[in-house]
């Protein structure tokens, strides 16, 4: 699986992010402009000595990227009303996520709206920290695959 991060702006989920993929096996691509450095020192300390065993990519522009795909893709928000534990995920899905302060630009949920999810909370409050974000959808994606035995 891969894990997309749509401008993230906070050091510290990244590197957790990046823990979380490194012990499931999946690849993360990171969409530019950035927050931060990848040099960033509390971006290096989250991810500790994970960055090495993790397929990590930049990119510029996400919805060139995802016109050109050939797998299904997904986008998580808190703006969505459909909850992601209805997806039937596969092996090659790209999981996306917006950037903690301003989410994902309102075109994406005009030109994709099928392919929104949300992961359910209690109203009244913002959301769901990005990291966290992360693993409850890729986990969730992983527990449908049966942890990639089958």
């Amino acid at each position: 699986m891969k894990i997309v991060l749509f401008q993230p702006q906070i050091p510290q989920n990244a590197g957790n992010i990046v823990r979380t993929c490194a012990v499931t096996g999946s690849d993360l691509i990171m969409v530019r402009p950035l927050g931060f450095k990848t040099t960033d020192r509390w971006l290096k300390r989250a991810g500790l000595d994970y960055w090495e065993g993790v397929d990590v990519t930049f990119i510029d522009d996400l919805e060139s990227y995802l016109d050109s795909l050939q797998v299904p893709f997904y986008f998580f928000s808190s703006k969505a009303t459909k909850c992601y534990t209805t997806i039937d995920f596969g092996k090659d899905d790209h999981l996306i996520f917006g950037s903690e302060t301003t989410g994902l630009p309102p075109h994406y949920h005009q030109k994709w709206a099928d392919q929104f999810c949300t992961i359910p909370m209690k109203g009244g409050v913002r959301c769901l920290n990005l990291s966290n974000s992360v693993a409850v959808g890729l986990y969730e994606a992983w527990r449908q695959l049966d942890f990639f035995r089958n």
